[in-house]
């Protein structure tokens, strides 16, 4: 059984140990996987009454890193992600629901570029423990499923055996670590 009481406040990400990547299928044969490495978030967590809680995040887009700068440069242009002129993608929760003891569901707006789009995302618990420090630190993952397109995300280039170079499909990969913000040293 989850200790209410201690879910229960308002968290801060912690941003090394956690992690929002996504995979992406490139020329429709592999995936392709990045991170963004820079992030901030809050979230408010009400364990007795969970649509009150509420999350927000904010990643900057030029911190987009697939392990190949070229790659990583061209995705920060206009053709993809515009860091520029849309510096952040952004979610911020309309409504938390508890599923079952070990899911929480998030829905909320995700804005990519100047596009705002609802999104739901399916949470696992992965725990809450004191750490080494003596802040309370919770755990959680999730994963879902967007369409790129549907964020003005539209570059695209066909194969000649055909198909396309990158999927409208994009996974988004999500581990949190997060600490109770009253219990930070």
């Amino acid at each position: 059984m989850v200790d209410t009481a201690a879910l229960t406040g308002n968290w801060t990400i912690d941003p090394a140990h956690s992690r929002i990547g996504f995979s992406a299928r490139h020329a429709m044969v592999t995936k392709v996987r990045g991170t963004f490495d820079d992030f901030a978030a809050t979230a408010h967590t009400d364990a007795a009454t969970p649509g009150s809680s509420n999350v927000e995040v904010t990643i900057q887009a030029a911190s987009i890193n697939t392990n190949n700068e070229m790659r990583d440069g061209h995705v920060r242009t206009g053709d993809f992600l515009d860091v520029e002129k849309y510096p952040t993608i952004t979610f911020k929760s309309t409504k938390v629901e508890q599923l079952d003891e070990e899911t929480a569901r998030i829905t909320g707006d995700l804005t990519i570029k100047d596009t705002t789009k609802e999104l739901a995302i399916d949470f696992e618990f992965g725990g809450i423990a004191k750490d080494n420090f003596g802040n309370t630190r919770m755990g959680w993952e999730g994963s879902t499923t967007i369409n790129r397109q549907d964020y003005g995300v539209t570059f695209n280039q066909a194969l000649e055996t055909g198909g396309m170079l990158v999927s409208d499909k994009v996974t988004l990969d999500i581990e949190i670590s997060a600490t109770k913000v009253e219990d930070a040293a």
